[in-house]
């Protein structure tokens, strides 16, 4: 997908480039700073000395030199001051002029930290807003695949109270799946009496008993229908089949009155991804795809849920994932980038392409 939150150590990032929360002197310094300057080399800073520092809300650019990326981009966040001081607008700076040089050297992949949200004491959940929105933006119009990259929680990333609601809602529909051991198998499919009240010789009897009568009925019913030709109610079922996946994406983009860039880029899917199902009327998406459109479009729990048959899925209380998301669309919540921070604080895989 085009904005993904990763959790990784970002100078092990095989990206183009990757972007440093420097300081004004660019000389290197504590955390993410200091840990790329080490994985890059003396040469690093080297190259930093001659770029004379940057203003904060601005960006420069060097070689990434023994770092897996091409480039390092060095940004400087703001101070946290208590919000008062402008120090929104001087992170969401800080995204734009890094994408702008960025895309002035040819990059296609991009690794951010979250700038400001260490030492400099800007709130994690606002620092990852400001991040998500502004890359949000700028992937409106340009094709590149950005990534927010964690090391860590160390606190939650959404608000204590939207973290707090999920939880409850998963805690009142999480069923937990369970392995049964075949003797409960058997005894809850035939109905025989409790287990505690039956010898192992006489359940593996039944269990015999049983497998014969299941294999006996479907020799009757392949004789009963070979060579026959196929009932008439299931011919006619077989031709009216209903629409699919991408017939019905294609049709709710035309009932929203959306162009195809602006839903699959509010979806965070990549326009070749999104080729391929537009020109494919078979095309089997993954079901992380099939959300993000639903979420995109805005539809309500009931649209979701066919739009997620036409593809072969259903939402169920056996995952957490299913029931985050049913949280979100029941409750007319459709950002995506809100639903991609609640599933990674859960460890869920995120919705996109």
């Amino acid at each position: 997908m085009p904005l993904t939150i990763v959790r990784n150590d970002i100078t092990k990032m095989d990206c183009d480039a990757i972007v440093n929360a420097a300081n004004n002197t660019l000389l290197g310094g504590g955390g993410v700073d200091g840990a790329i300057h080490r994985a890059a080399g003396p040469e690093l800073l080297a190259e930093c000395r001659t770029l004379g520092g940057c203003d904060t809300g601005r960006a420069k650019i060097t070689n990434g030199y023994r770092l897996p990326a091409k480039y390092v981009i060095h940004t400087v966040g703001p101070i946290w001051q208590g919000g008062g001081h402008g120090e929104r607008e001087l992170l969401a700076s800080c995204y734009r002029e890094s994408l702008r040089l960025a895309v002035e050297n040819g990059c296609k992949t991009v690794a951010f930290p979250l700038i400001s949200a260490g030492v400099y004491g800007y709130p994690r959940a606002e620092a990852l807003r400001v991040a998500m929105d502004t890359c949000s933006d700028f992937l409106m119009e340009h094709d590149m695949m950005i990534y927010i990259v964690v090391f860590d929680r160390g606190a939650l990333l959404v608000s204590e109270k939207l973290f707090a609601d999920i939880r409850s809602f998963v805690d009142d529909n999480y069923v937990e799946r369970h392995e049964d051991n075949n003797r409960k198998r058997l005894f809850g499919l035939f109905g025989a009496r409790k287990e505690s009240a039956m010898p192992a010789a006489e359940a593996m009897h039944n269990a015999e008993a049983a497998k014969a009568d299941f294999e006996e009925c479907s020799m009757m019913a392949e004789s009963a229908f070979h060579g026959a030709a196929l009932p008439t109610s299931l011919v006619n079922a077989i031709n009216q089949i209903d629409e699919s996946f991408s017939q019905m994406l294609l049709r709710k983009i035309d009932e929203k009155g959306l162009t195809d860039a602006q839903c699959y880029k509010k979806a965070n899917i990549d326009r070749k991804l999104f080729s391929k199902i537009r020109s494919d009327v078979n095309y089997k998406p993954k079901k992380i795809t099939v959300i993000a459109f639903a979420a995109a479009l805005e539809l309500t729990i009931d649209e979701t849920r066919d739009m997620l048959m036409k593809a072969g899925f259903a939402l169920s209380h056996s995952s957490k994932f299913d029931i985050i998301i049913e949280y979100f669309i029941s409750h007319g919540r459709y950002d995506i980038i809100e639903i991609n921070e609640v599933l990674f604080e859960f460890d869920q895989p995120l919705i996109g392409g």
